[in-house]
């Protein structure tokens, strides 16, 4: 991040280190966005994958940073025209494209609490999560390949009747359900005060139980969903950003470069790593929700500074490619437990983010303070001064992993009241490091 840009967004960058020190006030992404639209109008926000009118019959549209303020104000507007109370957690099930950036910014902005819920969640797995996390509304699409979102959302609502409102941007929009397409034609909203509110944080959800296969014996691409329940997790914005500062600092991206996610913004990982990220360094974020070779493939040739976010799986496949000498960086995202052993080590522009459920993020690059050798030696993390007191990492005595600092303060939600279970500020995770030869070769659950 340069100095100019930062201090637009009210960051101060201290003389010798990248990192920056976060505001103190509660400041959510919508003033990241507004502030940014003020510099530069003209930058572009947020691009669509190409492909997407394939997968959900909408176009592919570029935003710049003064149309998505725009549309995010108009958004708002119609939001609070649904009389819901303050501060109310309001769903948000949706593929990652623009619609869904906008949607979270906008739900921000009307003074409501985003709860990203995955679109590929079944009917009971969202009945439980919108019941632990009593959502009153929900914003979705009509259509996403075969699946409807839409009309999976009614009938979770004839199952949970506190689920007030059901609102998607189309096609097939189903009865009942309002479509938001609309409220962007007949709102104005104040796009001048964008952001000028204090941000109400953001839920995620995470489970606790036992993964159901253990990460060694998995075999080669996307790991299963987690078993169980999926319990609520409370942050503030303040936290989320410096979760998303924490993973800037070794991916360094610049202002007007482009971050292109393959992951879904459904939980911290992709919320951090993707718009949180993208809006703090004011970057351009672009999202490949479905994958699409050819798609990707057109993207990266794209003359412009690119990092790449990608789930660490999909490593050995972009190693057989001509990606990674396309790109500034190639960030790959670990969820915990997994195995670090079959890394490439010593690889420049390459960043491991290890994700420990929706407590931590933990960042490094392979060529200077790789979390394998973070994760053997705690204390390389208190004397890594480019994290400018973002995270702190401790083992206990039993092995087990503790975080503390601002990009890791969460509180567990339950039954609408957060619980603050760490008072010291410690969050104990349910992880342990694998150790060899004095690295870490993996991340594997407390039994």
């Amino acid at each position: 991040m340069r100095r100019d840009d930062a201090s637009s967004l009210g960051l101060v960058v201290p003389p010798g280190g990248p990192a920056p020190a976060l505001p103190q006030s509660s400041m959510g992404l919508g003033a990241l966005l507004a502030a940014v639209a003020d510099r530069h109008p003209a930058r572009v926000a947020l691009i669509d994958q190409a492909s997407k009118p394939s997968w959900c019959g909408r176009p592919a549209i570029a935003w710049t940073y003064a149309a998505a303020r725009e549309i995010v104000a108009r958004l708002a507007e119609g939001l609070q025209q649904l009389r819901l109370p303050p501060r109310s957690p309001v769903g948000l099930c949706m593929a990652g494209m623009a619609e869904a950036h906008l949607a979270f910014l906008a739900i921000e902005q009307a003074g409501h609490i985003p709860c990203p819920l995955p679109v590929t969640w079944d009917e009971d797995r969202l009945l439980q999560a919108i019941e632990a996390a009593q959502i009153l509304a929900v914003l979705t699409q009509g259509v996403l390949g075969t699946e409807r979102p839409a009309e999976k959302l009614c009938r979770v609502a004839m199952r949970y009747f506190p689920l007030r409102f059901i609102a998607a941007f189309g096609p097939h929009v189903p009865d009942g359900v309002i479509g938001l397409d609309q409220v962007v034609l007949d709102h104005r909203g104040d796009a001048a005060s964008l952001g000028t509110g204090p941000a109400a944080g953001l839920i995620t959800f995470a489970f606790p139980g036992l993964s159901p296969v253990p990460a060694p014996l998995r075999a080669a691409g996307p790991p299963p969903e987690p078993e169980g329940a999926p319990l609520p997790v409370r942050r503030e914005a303040e936290a989320l950003t410096a979760a998303a500062a924490g993973c800037l600092v070794p991916m360094r991206v610049e202002p007007g470069e482009r971050i292109l996610s393959l992951l879904p913004p459904g939980d911290l990982k992709g919320l951090a790593t993707g718009l949180t990220a993208a809006l703090l360094a004011g970057a351009t974020l672009e999202c490949h929700p479905v994958f699409d070779a050819s798609a990707l493939s057109a993207a990266l040739d794209q003359p412009v500074p690119t990092h790449l976010v990608a789930p660490a799986w999909m490593e050995a496949g972009f190693s057989r490619t001509t990606v990674p000498g396309r790109l500034r960086t190639l960030a790959y995202v670990h969820r915990a437990p997994c195995r670090l052993s079959a890394r490439l080590p010593g690889r420049a522009g390459v960043v491991d983010i290890v994700a420990f459920d929706e407590v931590a993020l933990l960042c490094g690059r392979r060529d200077a303070q790789d979390v394998g050798l973070v994760l053997a030696a705690p204390e390389r993390a208190a004397l890594a001064t480019d994290r400018g007191g973002l995270i702190q990492l401790r083992r206990d005595p039993d092995g087990r992993l503790g975080f503390r600092g601002p990009a890791c303060a969460a509180r567990m939600l339950r039954r609408g009241i957060t619980v603050d279970e760490n008072p010291d500020g410690w969050m104990a995770s349910r992880f342990r490091a694998s150790l060899f030869a004095g690295v870490a070769t993996g991340v594997a659950e407390i039994q």
